[in-house]
């Protein structure tokens, strides 16, 4: 649904990916939000204890997004909001709201198919916000679940994927460009090479390539890569495959190699996240 999901476009979110929860319970959401906000609180004042439940600076909210997911056996996605209380002085105005996560699934039954029932799967979880938040709120969900966080890097190999993908999907607007950016490895300076394609011809070029519709191939990939190479080197004497990919951007969503991605379209939010699903439980197994 659009309008449920609009405040996941657009945003730089960074990724982790997370081990099972242990005897996490839905049930509880608003008392995990209670024990959350007290657990900031007392980390921000070095330890000092603090009562749950007393009104504090920071107010926590944890929600469940229940159509954010792939199939019947995804957990439904958990949103953790962290906003500034206004002050006494201005009540009519609105909570500050300072850092965004969420945990999901979509279409991540490889990993739930083989957990105990105690557990629950959302092996991604994305970030928005300060990173003292998140640290804050990654300690309290490893100490409470029984779970472990690491950051989610992406390879070269899985920034082509998605290039290749992404390039090749139907948009319902007009596309913005799609772009490579290479760092150079081995130079006292730092040097990056950034490779605008227009959309539609991006998207014949992985016409061409593509053999089945809706399958992709390691070999389509290697190939649309190589042609893109070969069209470089053909106009600047540049051999990009003795660069690093570092970062691309299509109208449907950018990533860069650091775990950092932008999805820009709704119509494709399932499958990005997939892919992202994807990635996050490869990295846990």
């Amino acid at each position: 649904d659009p309008p449920e999901t609009a405040f996941l476009l657009h945003k730089a979110w960074t990724l982790y990916s997370v081990t099972p929860l242990y005897r996490f319970r839905r049930a509880r959401l608003r008392d995990y939000a209670r024990l959350l906000s007290a657990f900031i609180a007392a980390e921000k004042q070095k330890g000092l204890a603090v009562e749950v439940g007393v009104e504090l600076d920071i107010k926590v909210a944890v929600s469940s997004l229940a159509d954010l997911r792939g199939s019947e056996q995804d957990q439904p996605a958990v949103l953790v909001q962290l906003s500034l209380r206004s002050g006494a002085s201005s009540r009519n105005s609105e909570d500050k709201l300072v850092w965004l996560g969420w945990f999901c699934s979509v279409y991540g039954d490889d990993l739930s198919e083989n957990v105990p029932e105690d557990f629950t799967c959302l092996p991604l979880f994305l970030t928005h916000g300060a990173e003292s938040y998140t640290s804050m709120v990654g300690s309290w969900f490893q100490k409470t679940f029984d779970c472990c966080f690491r950051r989610l890097a992406i390879s070269p190999l899985n920034l082509s994927w998605m290039v290749a993908m992404w390039a090749g999907c139907k948009l319902d607007r007009a596309a913005s460009a799609v772009e490579l950016v290479f760092s150079v490895p081995h130079l006292s300076q730092p040097l990056d090479i950034s490779y605008a394609i227009h959309p539609e011809d991006a998207k014949a070029l992985w016409d061409t390539v593509q053999k089945t519709p809706g399958e992709i191939t390691q070999d389509e990939v290697d190939v649309f890569m190589d042609c893109l190479y070969t069209h470089f080197h053909r106009h600047f004497k540049i051999h990009l495959s003795a660069t690093k990919l570092v970062k691309v951007s299509t109208a449907v969503a950018s990533a860069h190699c650091d775990g950092i991605v932008k999805i820009l379209h709704s119509q494709h939010l399932p499958g990005v996240l997939m892919l992202l699903t994807e990635l996050a439980i490869s990295q846990i197994q």
